[in-house]
């Protein structure tokens, strides 16, 4: 009994830090998306909007792996320590920002603490409970990112209002150095640590490579193709030596022997281009409300809060869909619901209601939160006990890389067409009209409105083109049972 008391207990400090660190990853977005329109403007950082998340969600990508290979052998503790105290530390670097170029940076640093945090709360969850288990205390986990959408938008929306924008990096301060004093003291490891550990360097290398050869050459479509295009051979030929590399060594940094099960693979890229359409919407949605209809920052964070307080709802309902239904039918499904949603976005102008906006990011969230949890889920259960940590890596990583990619098309695509459309105006003069807590004259809301329309219905034209690949994908998984 007491042996029972104890574990319980321990559990219970261990989802502590879970919930707390969830948290802090989580308000990171919301807070950042809704004070994104104002640092653009302060900073002069139109040309380079795409990479205050990109660059945060690149580092977070290329490291996912590495924490991942590094906790199923030096255990999960050390690991998630590193990763708090790079994101404790990338957080008050942005906060102290004085240019666009030094919060790039910090923003990168970030990044290499989101990639343990992210990846290892996953992992942990898997390591403490059944499968039968895991949905609920997904579930309970998930109230972290619930409650960090309802708090983040309006308290981003008061410090950009009231202080600065400077301010919503400065918050995930204490709750960085909470987070490591609690994995400090209650977290036991429980994994064997392994002394022979081979780092896969090589495999590093050209992971790294690869994704900012990619990453690069998309930010460079609009301006230099030429680039663009000897960036995107280089980025393949790399991804191909990484392919090649872990064929050759014993403990490979990604064991492409995984995607050998093609349900698998599917709910990788499933969970990848969704994550690519929560990032276009998270980030878009602000922009939209506050340079064309002009709202403030509070109130348009608040279209991500509906999303997030959906999401909750729905991941509370996943443990009893996947005791009914197959999970190809339910992805199938939630996401036609969704697409059908995000299409009327291509055909309004600025006389639609701006409350419809929370109603879209609203069904997108409830989509979210059932799909990308029978990602995780049905990914972690499809693989052995000794890949779990690697799987979960992956999966991720297919979760940051797809925002981090979409991010930067989305970038090149607003960019290119706002340049399109521009006849002789400087593009510097649209960074003051993005944001709403600058005055615009009628004037420039006349000549600026149809030019931020059109190029926003160019990125959500992408975004639903995202959702027919996501269907086709799924029409194609074998899998069609139930899972038990």
């Amino acid at each position: 009994m007491v042996t029972y008391f104890m574990k319980n207990k321990a559990r219970i400090w261990i989802m502590v830090a879970i919930f707390i660190a969830t948290f802090m990853t989580s308000v990171e977005i919301t807070i950042v998306t809704t004070a994104l329109p104002s640092i653009i403007s302060e900073l002069h950082g139109l040309a380079y909007q795409s990479w205050i998340m990109s660059t945060y969600l690149l580092t977070t990508a290329i490291t996912t792996p590495i924490y991942g290979k590094l906790a199923d052998s030096w255990g999960r503790k050390k690991v998630f320590q590193i990763g708090v105290i790079f994101f404790t530390l990338g957080s008050f670097l942005s906060g102290l920002s004085p240019s666009i170029f030094f919060l790039i940076l910090a923003r990168a640093l970030q990044g290499l603490g989101a990639g343990s945090i992210i990846s290892l709360t996953f992992t942990i969850i898997a390591d403490m409970y059944s499968f039968q288990e895991r949905a609920k205390i997904m579930a309970f986990n998930n109230t972290a990112w619930g409650l960090s959408a309802l708090l983040g938008p309006l308290l981003g929306g008061f410090l950009v209002d009231t202080l600065s924008w400077h301010w919503v990096f400065f918050v995930n301060v204490p709750l960085g150095v909470l987070v490591f004093l609690v994995i400090t003291f209650k977290y036991t490891e429980t994994l064997a640590v392994k002394t022979d550990l081979h780092i896969d360097w090589y495999g590093i290398c050209w992971l790294a490579i690869s994704l900012f050869s990619l990453l690069i050459g998309i930010q460079k479509i609009d301006d230099n193709i030429w680039l663009a295009a000897i960036l995107f051979i280089t980025s393949l030929l790399s991804f191909f030596l990484l392919f090649k590399q872990e064929k050759r060594v014993s403990d490979p940094l990604i064991p492409f022997k995984i995607f050998t099960n093609p349900t698998f693979s599917i709910q990788v890229i499933t969970s990848t281009l969704l994550s690519g359409i929560l990032i276009g919407y998270q980030i878009y949605f602000p922009i939209w409300l506050q340079s064309l209809y002009r709202v403030p920052a509070t109130v348009s964070g608040l279209v991500v809060t509906s999303s997030s307080v959906m999401w909750l709802f729905a991941s509370f309902l996943v443990g009893r869909l996947l005791k009914k239904f197959s999970p190809k039918n339910i992805i199938l499904t939630v996401v036609s619901v969704q697409f059908l949603s995000y299409f009327t976005l291509l055909f309004i102008n600025s006389s639609f209601p701006y409350w419809g906006f929370y109603i879209i990011a609203a069904i997108s969230g409830f989509g979210m939160g059932i799909v990308i949890s029978v990602n995780i889920m049905l990914s972690q259960h499809l693989v052995s006990k000794k890949l779990l940590g690697s799987a979960t890596a992956i999966i991720t990583l297919g979760r940051t890389l797809g925002q981090t990619l979409m991010i930067g098309i989305y970038g090149a695509i607003l960019n290119l067409f706002i340049r399109l459309q521009l006849h002789g105006i400087k593009f510097s003069a649209i960074n003051k009209f993005i944001s709403s807590t600058n005055k615009i004259d009628a004037y420039s809301q006349k000549i600026f409105t149809p030019i931020i329309l059109n190029s926003l219905h160019a990125v959500f034209g992408v975004v639903n083109l995202l959702f027919i690949i996501i269907l086709l994908v799924n029409i194609l998984d074998p899998n069609k049972k139930i899972i038990r």
